[in-house]
């Protein structure tokens, strides 16, 4: 699956679109942690990397593998720190390095990360 993300809108369409797919070989709960993770990463990108993001899901036997991508080559730390309770942001990467497997960086495929599968 491919996606080209440039507003909130066409977020929700790829996430529902992406979930639907899932869902044909997957359980809820790994379809969910999917959609958490893709949610968390696209809103950063759009948020922080230019405004577009670029947004590709592959299953290959037992794992899901995604990639985001913006505009502008936004690289996240390489290491994702849980904010303070009172802050308001802070949190994405945390919660993305709570649902994966391994989380990597290349300079071709932007963020990638690949999924536990329960």
């Amino acid at each position: 699956m491919y996606f080209e993300i440039d507003d909130y809108n066409a977020l929700r369409a790829a996430l529902k679109e992406m979930c639907r797919i899932l869902a044909e070989a997957f359980s809820e709960e790994t379809v969910f942690h999917s959609k958490l993770v893709a949610n968390e990463l696209l809103s950063n990108v759009l948020q922080h990397g230019g405004g577009r993001a670029y947004f590709r899901v592959e299953t290959k036997e037992n794992e899901i593998r995604m990639s985001v991508q913006g505009d502008n080559g936004y690289r996240p730390p390489d290491v994702g720190v849980c904010a303070d309770c009172l802050a308001e942001c802070g949190r994405g990467l945390y919660l993305v390095d709570s649902y994966c497997a391994r989380r990597s960086y290349s300079e071709r495929e932007g963020i990638i990360v690949y999924l536990k599968i329960n």
